[in-house]
């Protein structure tokens, strides 16, 4: 019995798709990571836990038309004035009408107040974030490419940043300063004490890759410092640079929430989620709901964010993550 041999593929021919010569195209990093953090069953719930938070911020406004009421609209029904202003029936006033029940003594419904004060936490660590991370990175990369001088002097500023009390001072501006936003002095001072954490990173990052080959060729080749921070450097430290960003924002929010705690945050009737815990303090024993429900958005926000955090340093910065 004769066996019939195909002839090799000429010049011509176009080689066969799916053979076992044709290799499979690898993933594409952000592939990769997208795999293995929605794999992971922390990390999946974390990221969709952190969604719903930001979408929750972002439609804030919707939310609260549609259940009825406005952070600042006060419902006098709702609440006993012959008990010290107690919400009406248990847990807190919960009912067909204010869906996580309403403030002792002004009625105001939580919902409404919950969603908006995640708009405003969510607002303030964003963008204190984003100053740390681009003031951090600019001048980690500074420091450890150009070194010398440069090295030194911001090495000093990072030290002296660091060694402030920083929670006092914020304190201290966040009192002196009256008549301005809030929210955004809020975000700059926290912003203004954050930055060097972020730039040692990026500092040791960019000493190792300043004497790396491909950044010496480019050096060869003529490439300035611009090109070969933005187009070489950069882009080899992105990952522990995401990675450091996401563990920045949980630490953002608990500071907001402290800030407005103590009272120098952002000030009534504006919402804030440390805010009403300090309010609630009073009330944590006879109405107990007041207390839980902008803890629980709080606890729940913190957690998301540090856990995806977490994930997210082990995949792109496997060196720095736990054994």
């Amino acid at each position: 019995m004769s066996t019939l041999i195909a002839p090799p593929p000429g010049p011509g021919d176009a080689p066969a798709v799916g053979g076992p010569s044709s290799p499979a195209l690898p993933d594409r990093p952000w592939q990769t990571t997208w795999r293995r953090l929605w794999g992971g069953r922390g990390s999946r719930a974390a990221l969709i836990a952190v969604v719903l938070l930001i979408l929750v911020a972002l439609t804030a406004p919707l939310l609260s038309s549609l259940g009825g009421w406005s952070p600042t609209d006060f419902d006098a029904d709702s609440i006993d004035p012959y008990l010290g202003g107690l919400p009406h029936g248990a847990l807190g006033g919960i009912n067909g009408e204010h869906w996580l029940g309403v403030e002792p003594v002004t009625g105001r419904d939580l919902f409404a107040r919950v969603v908006h004060g995640a708009q405003v936490s969510l607002l303030i660590a964003f963008a204190a974030t984003a100053i740390v991370v681009v003031t951090g990175t600019a001048a980690g990369i500074a420091a450890g490419y150009f070194g010398g001088r440069v090295d030194t002097v911001l090495s000093r500023l990072m030290d002296l940043t660091m060694s402030f009390p920083s929670l006092i001072f914020m304190i201290a501006m966040m009192s002196v300063a009256q008549d301005v936003n809030r929210v955004v002095l809020m975000t700059v001072v926290i912003g203004v004490f954050g930055w060097p954490g972020i730039a040692r990173v990026v500092r040791a990052e960019a000493l190792s890759l300043r004497q790396r080959e491909f950044v010496e060729a480019a050096r060869a080749c003529g490439s300035g410092p611009w090109r070969i921070l933005t187009l070489q450097v950069l882009p080899n430290i992105s990952g522990p640079v995401i990675a450091y960003t996401t563990l920045l924002i949980p630490g953002m929010i608990s500071t907001e929430a402290a800030l407005s705690f103590l009272g120098v945050g952002v000030r009534p009737p504006t919402p804030s989620w440390g805010q009403m815990i300090a309010e609630a303090v009073a009330y944590y024993e006879t109405d107990p709901m007041y207390f839980i429900v902008p803890s629980a958005f709080l606890f729940v926000a913190v957690l998301a964010f540090t856990i995806l955090g977490d994930a997210l340093r082990d995949i792109l910065d496997p060196q720095v993550g736990r054994p």
